[in-house]
């Protein structure tokens, strides 16, 4: 019943109290952001959602446009700077995405949307994280963030959609409160500026269901 019936209602709820209180916040955030990173304020990506409906998610800039002199750009961990970093330990660069939730791409709880180029990777199991609506946070972000294995992301997220609840959300987004918040944990994984990418699970066979 709350999956059907409830958890919508109150993404959207949420998301709109979100956006009316912490209004300010957003536009001294946009400002920072202005000043020391340049434009665009807000950084666009195309991400799968439920059922890999591909949409555009919204997150504040958190890296420069630094480039060597043939005009690409640098490593990631040479445009993440200090002020970028700051906001990934903070979660600041993710509330942009109220207005994904708000939209219906997203929910406030659920597993992280991740790239559209991951979704030919997924074994059967993984593909279940497709189920629901991905969201703002999930209960791989608070058993590990970026720091733990693709795998094991992956399998949270699957018994994520497996036992949802009002409950089980509202654990969540109080463990997130904690992790990122106070404990600012898993921001990046060891050795990476922020997350290596997924390549394929290496026992895609064991994996499946």
């Amino acid at each position: 019943m709350y999956r059907k019936y409830v958890k919508r209602p109150l993404d959207v709820l949420c998301s709109l109290l979100a956006l009316i209180v912490f209004c300010w916040l957003y536009l001294l955030i946009a400002i920072l952001i202005r000043a020391k990173l340049g434009k665009p304020v807000i950084f666009k990506q195309k991400r799968s959602g439920k059922d890999e409906k591909i949409f555009t998610i919204y997150k504040f800039r958190t890296m420069s446009d630094k480039r060597d002199k043939s005009g690409n750009l640098l490593p990631d961990s040479e445009r993440l700077g200090r002020f970028g970093r700051t906001l990934r330990k903070l979660s600041i660069d993710e509330l942009p995405e109220a207005f994904n939730i708000l939209k219906g791409d997203m929910s406030v709880v659920g597993p992280r949307p991740l790239l559209v180029e991951y979704l030919p990777l997924y074994n059967e199991r993984q593909k279940r994280r497709h189920t629901v609506r991905p969201g703002l946070t999930g209960y791989a972000q608070v058993k590990g963030r970026n720091s733990i294995s693709w795998e094991d992301r992956f399998e949270l997220d699957v018994e994520y959609t497996e036992n949802i609840s009002l409950l089980l959300d509202l654990k969540i987004i109080a463990a997130t409160v904690k992790v990122a918040l106070i404990k600012r944990e898993g921001v990046t994984q060891e050795g990476t500026a922020t997350m290596s990418r997924f390549e394929g699970s290496k026992d895609n066979e064991k994996n499946e269901a």
